[in-house]
């Protein structure tokens, strides 16, 4: 009965207005980019759309985060397309599914969890040089192919036109809301534009100019490479790096939502979905994919916060694949990049320039850094990975000078060493620094009251430590130590040989 009421209350939360049209306009964003990535990776038209219809039905519904939307990325499909070349589709399609399955492991252990070690200055640096990729991104479709196959950018009327209609795009982007919020203002300006090319029979490039998009349903299809080992090794590599790829896209979207809203979303079962609609691609002739962050944005300023807008993106692609095609081919160019361009700009952190001068200068680094990677490789993955790695070197070195230690003769005649901060690998040559064990009485206690030993590398220097006053004859006694810390050493007893001196206990008689 319970449940009954929790889902009928949820029905009612969920506006169907803002979710139908969210979902109309998540659609119209998603056909040009999907083209865009298959063809990129020379790989059919629909290979791309059949990722977007697949992978953003199935994280819609499994997925752990209302309100993301994933689709044929091209940060996943830019990884395999040196594999498509090489060996051809089949082989990518067998890496899809092996990265499908490195996800839902990912899911099922739990290990979703480990996106909270990604620093906010990575999340700038990460949200920044996206916001440039989207921009540069639309930039390119000011250019065009000719018959012989040659590139090069629109000159005359035709880049005039499409300049024209794109900053119209992007007025009534920004405008439209000041009117009305009742139909989501990236909707309401394709539809416009869209209108005024067909009423004035204006001619400028269109969603044709880059691919028919006309097919049938997705078929089942086991892919044909032989079951080896040697596929193995071949598709391994390439599936793994399209997995972390994706999971790191997909679980950083997902922070970037819960920020949004103001809510929180489910990493594991984010993984666990995002891992089963790749699984799904590689049977079903799609190229695969993660979450797309523009698109996500898309929804989410449409006013989107359920599942159900996503369910009908990705409804509505696959019946434009049916049936809408010459209707949806017509649309301007211009249209979608305007939309993506407004994107890119609300993408950009802008509060990360305002405080600029109030970040330490190590999180200034770790950002630039993040952002100039992302820009210049588009392996966001890659850059997310540097700017955790150089945040955790710059938060170990931070620590390692943390390290101290008080210094007093007992009235016992026992030297005391009262330890103040972390004892960890960054820090261990500063705390074996501050002994004397030539000087020193025979009897020394090292106080870890203040302190905690973190790691192996403390408790290797706490025996060098213990066998220098052995050495001298002189005794090392620890105290106060946390009952982790009693742990890890009681583990270590194979490889160490400390003293550890029994915490002081009071006993209060007791009353009659």
């Amino acid at each position: 009965m319970e449940n009954k009421l929790s889902i009928f209350s949820f029905l009612q939360k969920v506006n169907y207005k803002n979710e139908l049209l969210a979902g109309f306009t998540v659609a119209m964003t998603m056909i040009p980019e999907s083209l865009s990535f298959a063809i990129l990776a020379g790989l059919s038209p629909l290979t791309g759309l059949y990722a977007a219809f697949l992978m953003g039905l199935i994280t819609a519904v499994l997925g752990g985060r209302p309100g993301m939307v994933s689709g044929g990325a091209g940060a996943t499909i830019v990884v395999l397309i040196a594999l498509a070349k090489s060996h051809g589709i089949e082989y990518l399609f067998g890496a899809v599914v092996l990265a499908g399955i490195f996800q839902m492991l990912v899911g099922v252990f739990k290990l979703g969890k480990f996106v909270r070690l990604i620093p906010q200055p990575v999340m700038y640096g990460f949200l920044n040089g996206l916001a440039v990729i989207i921009f540069m991104a639309q930039v390119e479709q000011f250019k065009i192919t000719d018959a012989d196959g040659a590139v090069h950018w629109l000159q005359g009327s035709s880049l005039y036109i499409m300049a024209g209609l794109t900053v119209l795009t992007i007025g009534v982007v920004y405008f439209f809301p000041k009117i009305t919020k009742v139909v989501p203002a990236s909707l309401a300006a394709i539809l416009i534009v869209f209108a005024i090319v067909l009423g004035f029979n204006i001619h400028t490039k269109t969603v044709a100019d880059i691919a028919h998009i006309s097919g049938g349903f997705p078929k089942f299809h086991i892919p044909q490479v032989p079951f080896s080992l040697e596929t193995l090794r071949i598709i391994f590599p390439y599936a793994l790096v399209m997995a972390g790829v994706g999971l790191i896209e997909s679980l950083l979207t997902l922070s970037m939502v819960d920020e949004i809203t103001n809510s929180k979303g489910n990493a594991n079962r984010e993984s666990l979905a995002q891992g089963i609609a790749n699984i799904t691609n590689g049977f079903f002739g799609g190229m695969g994919g993660c979450a797309m962050v523009a698109q996500t944005l898309v929804n989410i300023n449409a006013g989107s916060r359920a599942r159900l807008s996503g369910i009908i993106a990705s409804t509505a692609i696959l019946i434009i694949i049916l049936f809408g095609a010459p209707f949806i081919e017509k649309i301007p160019m211009a249209a979608l990049v305007g939309v993506m361009m407004m994107v890119a700009v609300s993408t950009f952190q802008w509060v990360s320039i305002r405080i600029v001068n109030k970040m330490p200068k190590s999180d200034i680094f770790v950002g630039i850094t993040v952002a100039l990677i992302t820009i210049v490789l588009h392996n966001l993955a890659l850059a997310v990975l540097v700017g955790v790695i150089i945040a955790a070197l710059v938060f170990a070195w931070d620590n390692a000078k943390r390290i101290r230690a008080r210094k007093y003769m007992g009235e016992d005649g026992v030297k005391y060493y009262e330890i103040y901060g972390p004892l960890f690998f960054g820090s261990v040559t500063a705390f074996t620094d501050k002994f004397d064990p030539m000087n020193d009485p025979d009897e020394v206690v090292a106080d870890f009251k203040e302190s905690r030993i973190v790691d192996m590398s403390a408790i290797e220097a706490l025996n060098k430590l213990s066998k220098r006053y052995h050495q001298q004859h002189k005794i090392l006694h620890l105290r106060h130590l946390s009952e982790d810390c009693r742990k890890m050493l009681k583990n270590a007893e194979a490889v160490i040989e400390v003293n550890i001196q029994e915490d002081p206990t009071y006993k209060v008689m007791p009353e009659n």
